[in-house]
């Protein structure tokens, strides 16, 4: 049985096309990254913690990377960081930045594509306080970007591979459709930076980087 999560997400397909309403289950990911990635803005993200606490951070800034992008980790076809990249869709791909961070990306397109969407910043809404002891802080640097937000959620490898919808750890959930989405080029990298792959929303949590001054709107 195809088990689905309902959500309310806009349809970027085209700009200034009215939101829509899209299921959110396995098949719905079978799409590209750069038509799915701006679709995940203002959905929840949930993480259930050991106890059963759940913590809860609306999307407001993901990234885009593809398989033919020089930027991305799949780049270089199948290796043993990427793999999950290139695997179903719906799954949680986790990995280390600098020797530091965890960054969560949700691995979309068809299988062998080596697409996923890296989500770069979310809006606390549901356990902050246990957040600000994950972080050490409060304010706008909890969440307003991708290691941070790993390190509120909890997040690590563990996730990796795993399941991004259903009755797991770490899991989407229904959002408001995003009124305005922006775009610009991607943060942090040195080859493919011409391409506007960042999508967000006007939240003060989105990440407070210089290419937000080259933001254009995008519906």
């Amino acid at each position: 049985m195809n088990i689905c999560t309902y959500i309310f997400l806009p349809v970027e397909a085209w700009a200034g096309r009215r939101a829509e309403k899209l299921m959110l289950c396995k098949p719905s990911l079978n799409r590209s990254v750069l038509e799915l990635a701006p679709q995940l803005l203002n959905s929840i993200l949930v993480r259930r913690l050991p106890d059963g606490t759940c913590l809860r951070a609306r999307i407001v800034e993901v990234e885009a990377y593809s398989e033919g992008d020089p930027a991305s980790h799949s780049c270089n076809g199948i290796t043993k960081r990427s793999r999950v990249m290139f695997g179903p869709s719906a799954h949680w791909y986790v990995y280390k930045c600098y020797g530091i961070h965890w960054m969560l990306n949700l691995v979309c397109g068809r299988e062998g594509s080596g697409e996923a969407a890296l989500i770069r910043a979310g809006e606390p809404l549901d356990g902050i306080e246990i957040m600000r002891r994950h972080r050490q802080t409060s304010g706008v640097e909890l969440t307003n970007g991708p290691g941070k937000l790993a390190e509120a959620l909890k997040i690590d490898d563990t996730f990796n591979g795993k399941p991004a919808i259903g009755d797991v750890e770490l899991k989407l959930e229904k959002g408001a459709a995003a009124d305005e989405i922006y775009e610009s080029p991607r943060v942090g990298i040195s080859v493919g930076k011409d391409r506007f792959w960042r999508f967000f929303t006007d939240n003060k949590y989105v990440s407070k980087v210089e290419q937000n001054g080259l933001r254009r709107r995008r519906n």
